[in-house]
């Protein structure tokens, strides 16, 4: 990755997407109800010797490429996976799953698909589904939007603390590519001089909305070897990119050996012209998912799972990678 000023960079606020105003509005909703039994990922409720989690997301505006290109057959594990992967963050093991899908006019093909692609997510997650609701809502929605609640278990000692400590080591998971947060930017990025139809420049027996489209990976593979290993916290490198690891609490993150970074962020970086820190601040950069554990345990976590040892935790508030300063 390399910073360029020379022309009209985008950014995620730009396009449409202000995450800080996103946080601020999330904030406002949370302090009408005074309530304070949620993690950083999932909502807990006590019901004895376990915690039932609760987590709600849907895929956003990757649905517009799947809707552009006609494909609708993988969104349904994104809406999984962006659902199962913030209850792993919280040390919940995802059990069930209800889906909400709100279209303009019924269209059998379009349920079909997205149908196939949540059963492979399911699958992959080994979670059950309860049910659902599909609204055809004309005057409400235009097109389609899938989104998901996902419900899991843990005991009491199971819980992550939700704080990394300093002196703690950071282990990354590889993601699958651009998963399903920044495709408002990537969306615009690409669109400037290319079709979604187009080979993809990094692979031409790809498309580049076939790259865009790559599921997110599910990482609930990760749960017991994390228990295992003594994990402390966990980040979901979702929207806002690397400020992520800033939820698992007030440190310094250095992140001195990222894994690498797939083809399609360095093409929408490119096309876009985006600064090196607001690809940061966006995508996950080829980094899913990123716990924090004691220096002594980590390699046995590497070694039981895809992990790498990226970094460390010190002292301060900020993440430090790629000779940029997030906060």
């Amino acid at each position: 990755m390399s910073d360029s000023d020379d022309g009209e960079g985008l950014t995620y606020a730009e396009t449409g997407v202000d995450i800080e105003a996103s946080e601020d509005a999330t904030a406002a909703l949370l302090e009408a109800f005074g309530s304070d039994l949620t993690t950083e990922y999932a909502g807990l409720l006590d019901i004895g010797d376990r915690y039932l989690a609760l987590a709600t997301d849907g895929v956003g505006t990757k649905l517009l490429v799947a809707e552009a290109v006609e494909d609708f057959s993988t969104i349904g594990i994104d809406c999984i996976a962006m659902n199962v992967n913030d209850l792993v963050a919280a040390g919940v093991e995802p059990v069930a799953f209800v889906d909400y899908l709100a279209i303009d006019e019924p269209d059998d093909d379009l349920t079909n698909e997205i149908g196939e692609g949540l059963a492979v997510g399911l699958e992959e997650a080994d979670l059950t589904l309860l049910g659902g609701e599909t609204a055809v809502m004309p005057e409400v929605v235009e097109g389609f939007d899938l989104a998901g609640t996902c419900a899991g278990l843990a005991g009491k000692d199971e819980i992550f603390e939700g704080e990394a400590a300093v002196g703690d080591a950071l282990v990354g998971f590889p993601s699958n590519g651009i998963h399903s947060n920044g495709l408002t930017l990537a969306r615009e990025a690409v669109t400037r001089n290319h079709e979604y139809t187009d080979a993809f420049p990094h692979d031409d027996e790809r498309t580049i909305g076939e790259e865009l489209l790559r599921p997110t990976r599910i990482y609930t593979d990760l749960l017991e070897p994390m228990r295992d290993h003594g994990v402390r916290a966990a980040a979901h490198v979702t929207g806002g990119g690397f400020t992520n690891l800033l939820r698992m609490g007030d440190r310094e993150y250095v992140v001195d050996d990222p894994l690498p970074a797939q083809p399609v962020f360095e093409f929408v970086q490119q096309e876009g012209n985006v600064s090196d820190e607001e690809m940061h601040r966006t995508f996950n950069m080829g980094t899913g998912f990123v716990v924090a554990l004691p220096e002594d345990r980590a390699e046995g976590l590497v070694a039981e799972t895809d992990g790498q040892v990226i970094g460390r935790v010190e002292e301060g508030a900020s993440v430090e990678i790629r000779g940029l300063s997030l906060a």
